[in-house]
């Protein structure tokens, strides 16, 4: 599942890879709308899947899953990268500030709604140096082209009930130069999960766009050890 200012479009190097390997994968769509209606429409598409699941995320998307995978039985690894995993009660915008050498807040371009509600994009202008630093500059400008919007109040929406990390294994994939959820965040969340974790020197927070191999065979870590 991607995060904000993405869409399932920036995992195709590693939908590709997983395929020729054999998986079957869903690119679940993230509404972006709020944790607890995201995680709703993720849980309905689990149960349209047969058999086991890893159930991936990027970014904030990675809150949704820890939703939205709770009490499951058919979801077997979670795995995140560059990804919030917050407690039960914390929002997004709790651990981004939780320490120092996050960037978004300065890089957010602010839409406001016809309801009153406000969207929120990455400045096209900093989307390359600070979201996607290590990924090719004409690339990087196709994914802030496209990027999809996640509407503010998702980021201070406390997490609720019990969170998915907590009973089943999780898989944290570090981005190292990350500009968006610093390196030390990801590392405090992964330590509380008690997950097995990978870190990718230099990476951007597009970990999985600029490291496709690094992260498919981090998926399939998850998978094999996890495997009923």
């Amino acid at each position: 599942m991607h995060g904000a200012f993405a869409d399932s479009s920036g995992f195709d190097a590693v939908i590709r890879r997983l395929l020729a390997d054999g998986y079957p994968v869903v690119a679940a769509p993230n509404p972006l709308r709020g944790i607890a209606s995201d995680a709703a429409a993720v849980k309905a598409l689990l149960n349209s899947v047969e058999g086991p699941v890893v159930l991936v995320g990027h970014s904030y998307g990675g809150a949704v899953i820890s939703t939205a995978a709770a009490g499951s039985e058919q979801v077997q690894a979670l795995v995140y990268l560059a990804a919030f995993a917050p407690d039960t009660g914390e929002a997004v915008e709790e651990l981004v500030a939780r320490f120092p050498g996050s960037t978004v807040n300065e890089s957010l371009k602010v839409v406001p709604l016809m309801d009153g509600q406000v969207d929120l994009y990455i400045d096209p202008a900093v989307y390359h140096s600070r979201f996607a630093a290590d990924v090719p500059a004409d690339d990087a400008a196709v994914y802030a082209i496209a990027q999809r919007p996640a509407a503010a109040a998702a980021f201070g929406e406390p997490a609720a009930g019990p969170q998915a990390w907590s009973t089943i294994p999780a898989y944290t994939l570090i981005s190292g130069a990350d500009r968006i959820i610093p390196p030390e965040t990801q590392e405090f969340m992964a330590k509380r999960a008690g997950a097995t974790v990978r870190v990718v020197d230099g990476a951007s927070h597009l970990v999985f766009v600029s490291h496709p191999e690094t992260t498919v065979a981090f998926i399939q870590q998850a998978a094999q050890e996890t495997a009923r």
